[in-house]
């Protein structure tokens, strides 16, 4: 299987979709998780968010033309059903928060906590960010994502990816300033 899964655009009725979406959930289901994740900031939302990204690919995986990334479509329908959970009425109506848990692994007990608390220090900035600074900076850095890409999964144009990186970047030192100061 390629790296990208281009042969989407290539199915015709009578594959097996079921295997499919096992192979499209075990490849991205981190990365469309995540990215729900980010943009709602609720680990119970983003879980359902998933799912239903999932079954919408189920759904139209005959219909993927290859105009993109397999990658970009998945993160495309995330953030679509992300956006439409959030102007939902149940959103406006309930706010709850959640903090983004790091997933770190092994090496001596104090670089483990130091890298947790850093890590965990930057998500929770990115976090604060507004929006729209907060998806291309995930989708730039985290998803490593080219900015033509970015364009067009949020619907704007490639100068206005650029002009938002570096205003969600210099956000970010500012914020990251700040909570130096305080301590």
């Amino acid at each position: 299987m390629s790296d990208q899964m281009e042969y989407l655009q290539f199915l015709a009725h009578g594959y097996d979709r079921d295997r499919i979406l096992c192979d499209l959930m075990d490849k991205f289901g981190e990365d469309v998780w995540n990215f729900a994740f980010f943009i709602t900031r609720r680990a119970d939302v983003a879980d359902d968010l998933s799912q239903e990204v999932f079954l919408a690919a189920y759904n139209s995986m005959y219909t993927f033309r290859g105009e993109c990334s397999v990658k970009s479509w998945l993160l495309t329908i995330t953030r679509n059903k992300s956006i439409h959970y959030l102007k939902g009425a149940f959103f406006r109506k309930v706010t709850l928060t959640n903090h983004f848990v790091s997933k770190d692994s092994s090496p001596p007990a104090e670089q483990v906590l130091f890298t947790r608390l850093e890590n965990q220090k930057l998500w929770d900035t990115v976090i604060q960010l507004p929006r729209k600074y907060r998806e291309v900076l995930i989708l730039d850095y985290h998803y490593g994502l080219k900015h033509k890409e970015i364009a067009k999964l949020i619907s704007v144009s490639v100068g206005t990816v650029k002009s938002r990186v570096h205003r969600a970047k210099k956000k970010m030192n500012e914020l990251l300033a700040l909570q130096n100061e305080e301590v």
